[in-house]
């Protein structure tokens, strides 16, 4: 089936549901909606659209070692892999804020302060918000992007190129994910630095020597070398690369952060009392309007880009006149005009723990950010940068021609009414965990001795 195709058939199937079961039984729910009924033929309706959108439950990932877990959480927490020694990947990734930072655009390295308390002092943004970190095992591609992924004969897609080497990544266990801690190390705006430390003194094109220099900082504490080779057995650090510990975050995040008891997974594996009926109607809606196109599958994402009309604001990633555009998608597959403002398609389990929303987090509220995708055209010209922080405020390109001009035509024409803009919201509360699920993943201490980052 086209594409085209689908959109016709999802317009069909949307027009004769969201006209039936409409009539109230007092049959009894058990779901966290405010309806305490459920509606006749809902639940089986819902089992049938989320058979053909391919939405089955999310598999539990293979157990993952447990010295592998405790090195790449200890590694994904310790700032001695920043340059100047003052951020880890966790700080933007904060646990207590649905792993991110609870903000528009994150502050990266040289900068004090957690969450919407952080600041820099020469008021320094990272180009995009810091996506979640739930469920990456999921994911066949990684940041906002797409630019690191593995294809379907097992080869590695990078910014590194053949600079991660066959002996690199023979290490990864954990696919795309076990290569993804690897390139926040290397950003000078995230945890590099531009001077000051060693690795900083590094050029940009030379990552393997950033690499090294990362490990002979870890090399120099005992409890690392120790760990390492408790991960990895039979293997001495001296013979290990960052591959090792880039894999072992991985093996961290895959094991601790993979959620899949979702009142909506209850649901899928039988529980007809699951869901209340307000979910399955926001169920029934999301999956028979055009909403469950992009964000299918298991994980609620198609792993594909998409424009959908987001303003740009911030610092960008160099793109357009004036260096302060972001291009999206096409900053990696250069070749495709299509894809200018295009962003990966956001999974969405445990979406209402991970605001602010978007590839800028322009919404900080969900079903402001819900809403947007009715009528987004006219979202886009009229958004009020005034919603963003002051330092943001003034930053917004005024690019709304260009963006409209590839914005993805699934979107054209959508209208979504008030009513069913609140049932989606109500839907996406059924794709969340509860928090007793959660295990705590903030260590106690890091190796280093510097500081961990608890809010």
């Amino acid at each position: 089936m086209t594409r085209n195709q689908l959109v016709g058939e999802t317009i069909v199937i949307a027009t004769i549901l969201l006209a039936a079961c409409t009539v109230q039984t007092t049959e009894p729910g058990s779901g966290s909606g405010n309806s305490k009924s459920i509606t006749p033929g809902l639940t089986e309706t819902v089992r049938v659209l989320a058979a053909s959108r391919h939405i089955g439950p999310l598999p539990s990932p293979p157990p993952v070692r447990p010295a592998l877990v405790t090195l790449g959480q200890a590694l994904a927490f310790d700032k001695v892999l920043s340059g100047n020694r003052d951020i880890s990947c966790m700080t933007c990734h904060l646990p207590a804020f649905g792993t991110g930072d609870d903000r528009s655009l994150s502050i990266g390295q040289g900068a004090t302060g957690l969450g919407p308390h952080r600041v820099h002092p020469q008021g320094l943004f990272i180009p995009r918000n810091a996506p979640s970190l739930f469920n990456l095992g999921a994911m066949k591609s990684l940041f906002l992007d797409g630019r690191v992924f593995e294809d379907s004969l097992g080869r590695y897609h990078t910014p590194a190129g053949a600079r991660l080497s066959p002996r690199m990544t023979s290490v990864f266990e954990f696919g795309a994910l076990s290569a993804q801690p690897m390139f926040p190390v290397l950003s000078r705006e995230e945890m590099r630095a531009f001077s000051g430390n060693e690795l900083a003194a590094i050029p940009d094109d030379d990552m393997r020597r950033v690499w090294a220099a990362i490990m002979v900082r870890l090399g120099a504490i005992p409890e690392y070398r120790k760990m390492f080779e408790a991960a990895y057995p039979g293997t001495p650090f001296a013979k290990m690369t960052f591959a090792h510990a880039s894999n072992a975050i991985a093996g961290f995040l895959t094991d601790r952060l993979h959620f899949n008891q979702s009142p909506w997974d209850r649901f899928l594996a039988g529980d007809n009392e699951a869901l209340s009926n307000d979910q399955l109607i926001g169920a029934r809606d999301f999956l028979s309007l055009r909403c469950s196109i992009c964000h299918n599958g298991p994980a609620f994402s198609d792993n594909q880009f998409h424009n959908v009309a987001l303003a740009q604001f911030g610092p960008g990633k160099g793109n357009g006149p004036l260096k302060n555009d972001d291009f999206g998608r096409l900053n990696v597959q250069r070749d495709n005009p299509a894809m200018r403002y295009a962003f990966r398609t956001s999974p969405l389990r445990n979406i209402v723990l991970t605001a602010p929303y978007g590839h800028d987090g322009a919404f900080f509220n969900l079903r402001d950010f819900i809403a947007h995708y009715s009528e987004s055209d006219v979202k886009l010209r009229t958004f009020d940068p005034t919603t963003l922080e002051p330092l943001l405020q003034g930053t917004l390109v005024n690019n709304a021609s260009a963006i409209l001009a590839t914005r993805d035509t699934i979107l054209n024409g959508v209208v979504i009414p008030d009513s069913i803009i609140d049932h989606l919201t109500t839907f996406m509360s059924a794709l969340t965990d509860d928090p007793k699920h959660y295990p705590s993943v903030t260590p106690a201490r890091v190796p280093s001795g510097l500081p961990v980052d608890r809010p």
